[in-house]
């Protein structure tokens, strides 16, 4: 094939699957507002297009020079912030060469990354549903987004340290998963369970979502969207290693799903369709590090434990008091770090030394995450408070917050 034909075709396949990940924001939304009740709709609706916006302005700002520091050094701005801030912003031909990146210009590997910096803060978005402060939720999500999640990612993504020691995570069960996933987990703890999640025995209830047809597209979506997470994160239209990657995501995706669908049925005797939903999410982000390293029967194996995980996850948080409405914690946290340690498992990197190594590596994200998730929450809850009091919960945050805005027009009221 001709060179200026296979470098346009692996830009127009890098694009396609950048419009992918942009897709999986309205999978998040429908996810997210399906299993959560009504009167939050429109909160989780605004937190969601928040982050898709704010997270692409931060990543042009700051994001994507802290996390390529070796390829992107210059700033549009004075002087003084060169090296920091502000893309490098070659214009022309420079910006525009398809050899940039053996393939794909300037603009589009800005934009394909720019989608998942916003990923990570969506998982967190679904965690903290229903009782957190809408500011303060944009405050922690622009300093994540726009300092941690890059700043990790450049260990690996960047040319950095983690990348230098042979830690593999080839679209980021790591490196976007776990890392909204510690944030999560570390936010949820802080804001305590909703009003009426646990009895006065510490025994979890039931919230159910109000529209499980809207959870249902949802996953849906995400799992549509996971083949340009994975396949774009192959950074060419190379017809084996795509065809590759984007069978193994689906292949750990349908396992995942059945595999948690059947374990639950096996000790609690029902069929649990959230469950069996959250499991296939579980296997894309289980396969996530390794898609482009699995057979196919270690792709199905790999999602099959991940849906497992994701059952017992759930179970633990509950144990532990804490309150997860989508299971954001135990698709995100939970099947990104087995799905890490799984390269050094399954595959062809599978020795113990590469398992170590990625052990390492899950462990140090964890702890950069962690830390800094402690210190964000820390600062802001002593400022602003991190939740809305008792009788806006009870309201609902739509009430509380949107002035009263509903999701669902009531229509008796509008006849005349």
């Amino acid at each position: 094939m001709d060179t200026t034909l296979t470098l346009t075709v692996n830009n127009l396949w890098m694009m396609i699957s950048t419009a992918l990940v942009f897709f999986m924001h309205l999978g998040f939304s429908f996810l997210e507002i399906g299993l959560t009740r009504q009167k939050n709709t429109i909160n989780i609706l605004f937190k969601n297009f928040f982050i898709i916006s704010i997270g692409l302005v931060l990543y042009a700002f700051v994001g994507f020079n802290l996390m390529y520091p070796a390829s992107f050094w210059h700033g549009i701005l004075p002087d003084y912030f060169v090296g920091l801030f502000g893309l490098e912003s070659p214009m022309g031909e420079a910006g525009l060469d398809l050899s940039y990146n053996e393939g794909y210009t300037y603009w589009t590997d800005f934009l394909f990354q720019g989608m998942f910096a916003a990923t990570a803060a969506t998982i967190v978005s679904g965690a903290i549903a229903e009782r957190a402060k809408l500011g303060s939720f944009f405050t922690f999500s622009m300093l994540y987004v726009g300092i941690v999640y890059p700043i990790i990612g450049s260990w690996k993504w960047g040319g950095g340290f983690l990348d230098e020691w042979g830690f593999y995570d080839f679209a980021g069960s790591t490196l976007v998963h776990s890392v909204g996933g510690w944030a999560a987990l570390l936010y949820i703890a802080k804001l305590g369970a909703r009003i009426g999640k646990f009895d006065k025995d510490g025994k979890p209830r039931a919230i159910p979502g109000h529209n499980i047809p809207f959870a249902a597209a949802g996953v849906l979506i995400l799992w549509l969207g996971w083949f340009g997470f994975n396949g774009g994160s192959v950074l060419s239209a190379d017809p084996g290693l795509t065809s590759l990657v984007l069978t193994t995501t689906s292949l750990a995706a349908a396992a995942g799903g059945l595999a948690a669908a059947g374990f639950v049925h096996l000790y609690y005797k029902n069929f649990d369709l959230t469950m069996f939903m959250n499991g296939i999410l579980g296997g894309l982000v289980s396969i996530t590090a390794g898609a482009d390293q699995m057979s196919v029967m270690e792709a199905i194996l790999v999602g099959g434990i991940g849906g497992v995980i994701v059952v017992l996850a759930v179970s633990l948080l509950d144990r532990l008091k804490l309150d997860d409405p989508v299971g954001a914690v135990a698709v995100h946290l939970g099947t990104g770090i087995w799905g890490t340690l799984a390269v050094g498992i399954f595959g062809a990197m599978a020795s113990w030394d590469q398992f170590l190594v990625q052990l390492i590596g899950v462990g140090l994200v964890g702890l950069m995450s962690v830390a800094c998730s402690w210190i964000f929450l820390t600062v802001i809850e002593k400022i602003w408070g991190l939740r809305v009091d008792r009788a806006e919960e009870l309201d609902g945050l739509d009430q509380a917050e949107h002035g009263g805005m509903t999701a669902y027009a009531d229509f008796r009221m509008n006849q005349h």
